[in-house]
């Protein structure tokens, strides 16, 4: 099993740590692993609740037209000029 060490926990974080490990019967670092795992084990809710505001965002193509109707419209409204005038 790997070994974990952690330097420099603010004292107030210790303090909460014991007090927390002391009321589940652990010692801090079994209550250490314990937050971790439980944190671990937790889909990541960032990355979910971006996903639904990006789903929000682009809602779905509705029309009557098949793809193959759509995409013959866009091609015969595309200019078939070979001369293009690009000012900047």
């Amino acid at each position: 099993m790997a070994n974990l060490q952690v330097k420099s926990i603010d004292e107030q974080l210790y303090k909460s740590l014991g007090r927390r490990a002391a009321l589940e019967n652990r010692s801090i670092s079994q209550e250490v692993v314990s937050i971790l795992k439980d944190y671990l084990s937790k889909p990541s809710t960032k990355h979910a609740k971006t996903n639904e505001q990006f789903m929000q965002l682009c809602g779905s193509w509705v029309d009557d037209k098949s793809a193959e109707q759509i995409s013959k419209e866009i091609r015969n409204s595309r200019s078939r000029s070979k001369h293009r005038d690009i000012s900047l």
